[in-house]
């Protein structure tokens, strides 16, 4: 019988993610991992971030026995998705900045990309923003402290809204700014409380339904679901597993890595 789709993130960003594919395929096993104990991915060096990376997936696809990868992680994705795709076995569904639906959504031109530093300034961030909004003025902003934020509310914690309006603070200095890209997995799991932060209505975007779509094109044959989907981390604690619970997921295993 085949296995699951396996759900790839830092911490628990890639959850925001797992909402859209159950929406597109309801049937379908799920099987979560994240790599908790290096939280967060934004500020670390990318040579360690890819040999880490490499090694967190290839244990969690041996270990979960996955038909497919899906990278909800920005900063892993814009680094590391070529050697994925080179390392393992399974088809490997990435995710990066949807800047080309921001662009097409805008109606000012004047759109805001919302993602760690490292996705930032990334060379495959500018190449997603010199390919498809080369008529925009995309305004990038590093919010790395949304993450934790994000990683507090799922744990049970209330965000702090004072972080919240700071990290947003840099966007509305471009008074014709309509959009934001919502550029880390992480992001969509706050969206309420930044639009409740904001000073005027924005449209968010995010990547999870083109992940969705792109997932059930590449993984045919997903056993149905049944009962609570397996999780691993690489730091399993009480936190986490209510998180991970609250969107279906059995309590983490430890993951082992070599």
């Amino acid at each position: 019988m085949a296995g699951p789709i396996l759900v790839f993130d830092s911490g628990v960003g890639g959850l925001s993610v797992v909402a859209a594919l159950r929406e597109r395929l309801p049937q379908a096993a799920l099987a979560y991992a994240c790599d908790n104990a290096m939280l967060p991915y934004g500020r670390r060096e990318d040579a360690w971030l890819v040999r880490r990376i490499l090694a967190v997936c290839d244990a969690a696809v041996r270990t979960s026995g996955c038909v497919a990868l899906v990278v909800a992680c920005n900063t892993a994705s814009t680094l590391a998705l070529d050697a994925l795709r080179e390392r393992l076995r399974v088809p490997v569904v990435g995710t990066v900045p949807a800047i080309k639906p921001a662009a097409a959504l805008s109606r000012s031109g004047h759109i805001g990309l919302l993602a760690t530093s490292a996705t930032v300034s990334r060379p495959y961030t500018l190449r997603l923003i010199e390919t498809f909004a080369t008529d925009c003025t995309v305004r990038r902003i590093a919010a790395d402290p949304l993450v934790r934020e994000a990683e507090r509310r799922l744990a049970g914690e209330a965000h702090d809204a004072a972080v919240i309006e700071e990290a947003l603070a840099p966007l509305w200095e471009d008074p014709e700014l309509d959009t934001v890209v919502l550029g880390c997995t992480h992001f969509p799991l706050l969206r309420d409380a930044l639009a409740a932060a904001a000073p005027r209505e924005v449209a968010w975007v995010d990547s999870s339904e083109a992940i969705a779509r792109r997932t059930a094109q590449v993984a045919a044959g997903v056993a149905p679901a049944a009962g609570p989907g397996a999780s691993f981390a690489t730091a399993p604690d009480a936190a986490l597993a209510s998180a991970l619970a609250r969107f279906g997921f059995a309590a983490p295993q430890l993951l082992h890595l070599d």
